[in-house]
């Protein structure tokens, strides 16, 4: 049955609205994030949104948001929602977005001005639930010299056996309409630690939702002091292989199986460490090889039920 004229017109140049969510703790560097987002490339038929999510105890973006509105041609919802839980933070961005996508990006971040463009083309092109891209870090000449060849701190998705079984929410798009999204929320339980994101992304999949890749989708982030240091990215891999752990006790099949997956993970951390001592003169390596040792470290201690280590609403996240 053909439709009426009117309704055709309506349904082609109704506007694709893609809202993105931004979640901030205290952070000045919400001002170059959202003004990055200012100079977007909109793709073409869709209007843009942005959503603030303030995890602060007390309203502390809100001056800084409401100083950048008027060099911001967006609309922009400011959403006090506390306190010092990502989680919670990450929900009310869900609980807001009024759009076909939501984007994720961080506080610290900025945004390429194709980064939407990317992103939406991979998910129409791919039919994709959830659309990653990749975050290039970008280091000081005070960084370390190995940590600065190596890239240890840029993100990228994981494949296993020719897919992507979970995410990241520094950088994605997802369309809200989605079956495997339809009432799907982050672990306020894991709001302190994290790996929220990892268990949100890796529950959608297991629901049927399908994660794609925007190579080209770059958003960029300066790697501060404080994270270019061995002892925080070592704590992050740590806080990575306990959630994969957890995740993975989650889905085991009794006992034996999990004494398996110890066994697994015990002997992939130790050909590591052992292949770090072997690399001893070469210094990304070595570095490369002891982190990825101390990753498999952290999914023996999930697998045995250890709680996440805490990086969230602490003075180190402020």
């Amino acid at each position: 049955m053909n439709q009426p004229p009117e309704q055709t017109k309506k349904q082609q140049t109704r506007q694709l609205q893609i809202d993105i969510g931004i979640c901030t703790y205290r952070r000045a560097s919400l001002d170059e994030a959202l003004l990055s987002l200012a100079v977007l490339e909109v793709p073409p038929g869709s209007r843009l949104r942005i959503i603030v999510a303030d995890n602060d105890k007390t309203p502390s973006a809100r001056e800084r948001v409401e100083a950048l509105r008027p060099r911001i041609a967006h609309e922009i919802a400011y959403v006090h929602c506390p306190a010092s839980n990502i989680s919670i933070a990450r929900n009310a961005c869900l609980d807001n977005a009024t759009g076909d996508f939501l984007a994720f990006i961080d506080d610290d971040e900025d945004a390429s001005e194709d980064w939407l463009v990317e992103l939406l083309s991979t998910a129409r092109s791919t039919k994709a639930d959830a659309v990653l891209g990749p975050v290039r870090s970008v280091y000081a000449d005070t960084a370390p010299r190995w940590m600065r060849v190596g890239d240890f701190h840029s993100t990228l998705p994981v494949w296993v056996n020719g897919e992507i079984r979970t995410g990241y929410t520094c950088n994605v798009l997802l369309r809200l309409s989605s079956q495997s999204l339809a009432g799907r929320r982050f672990n306020l339980a894991l709001g302190h630690t994290g790996g929220e994101d990892t268990e949100f992304f890796s529950h959608m999949h297991e629901a049927g939702g399908k994660i794609a890749f925007a190579e080209k989708a770059y958003v960029y982030e300066p790697v501060t002091e404080n994270r270019a240091d061995l002892s925080w990215l070592a704590k992050r891999r740590f806080r990575f292989g306990q959630t994969h752990g957890r995740l993975l006790q989650e889905t085991g099949s009794g006992g034996l199986n999990r004494a398996k997956q110890i066994a697994l993970a015990a002997a992939k951390a130790g050909f590591c460490y052992a292949a770090a001592l072997a690399c001893v003169f070469s210094a990304v390596p070595r570095y490369r090889y002891a982190l990825r040792g101390i990753m498999h470290s952290g999914v023996v201690s999930g697998l045995l039920g250890v709680r996440e280590i805490r990086q969230y609403g602490t003075a180190e996240a402020a």
